[in-house]
């Protein structure tokens, strides 16, 4: 059987699928998403359906408080009210004062925060004073409360401010590092079991830290997840870098 390499729309130099996949041409076109991003909608005041557990997020790997922000940012881009609370961020020498996330934070309407670390990192022998870091814990933790109370006098069925103070309730309370506070002896674990308790039914609890394994969790949070290392750049002696870890 013959070939005639005629072309029979009279279009002799346009290119084929397969001429496009070797040149890049239309690349993006060619993935399953026709390379189309969705249209952006305005975010507006809203009440999430479905919130109301409690997770916790541990282990010795990298990207515990990434997680918890990627669902802080998730959630604040449909409208939902949204704080974090960070315990024992103060800092270090190699990291800067502003984070780049606390920037981000800034600019995302409904999405607020707060440090409450000691500068250093409570056991590490790194100049600060352990009895600080417990004074400052201990007052995160009751900061803590407050918020869970606040969002407890607050109908957190119905859309929250975007800018409202977060003592009058938020639908989404994140707690960075409080289980590396309690693995510190910092923070009680029976008080974050009675925090996760009191908490009203509607408010979703993210918590995060601890290298050790949050026992004390178990039948209390409904997500809990280790985030294992397998490899981290820290073993090889890099520092922190701007942009990936503050």
């Amino acid at each position: 059987m013959t070939h005639d390499d005629t072309d029979t729309d009279g279009d002799e130099d346009a290119p084929t699928d397969e001429v496009s996949a070797e040149s890049g041409e239309n690349t993006a076109a060619r993935t399953p998403g026709g390379g189309a991003a969705p249209e952006p909608e305005p975010i507006e005041s809203a009440a999430p359906e479905e919130f109301g557990l409690v997770q916790a997020w541990w282990g010795d790997g990298k990207g515990k408080t990434t997680a918890a922000m990627g669902m802080g940012f998730r959630a604040a881009g449909h409208g939902y009210r949204v704080h974090m609370l960070q315990f024992m961020k103060g800092g270090a020498d190699s990291v800067e004062g502003v984070r780049g996330e606390y920037n981000a934070i800034a600019a995302m309407p409904g999405f607020s925060y707060e440090n409450a670390g000691h500068y250093g990192w409570h056991g590490l022998l790194d100049g600060s004073a352990d009895d600080e870091h417990e004074a400052k814990a201990s007052a995160a933790f009751e900061r803590a409360e407050e918020l869970v109370a606040g969002a407890a006098d607050a109908d957190l069925t119905e859309p929250l401010p975007l800018d409202g103070d977060p003592d009058e309730g938020v639908h989404m309370l994140i707690l960075d590092e409080v289980l590396y506070a309690a693995d510190r002896g910092l923070v009680d674990p029976e008080a974050i079991v009675a925090l996760a308790a009191s908490k009203p039914e509607n408010l979703e609890l993210v918590l995060t830290g601890s290298h050790d394994e949050p026992d004390y969790l178990d039948g209390v949070a409904d997500l809990i997840t280790n985030v294992r290392k397998d490899a981290h750049p820290f073993d090889a002696g890099h520092r922190a870098r701007r942009g990936t870890e503050y």
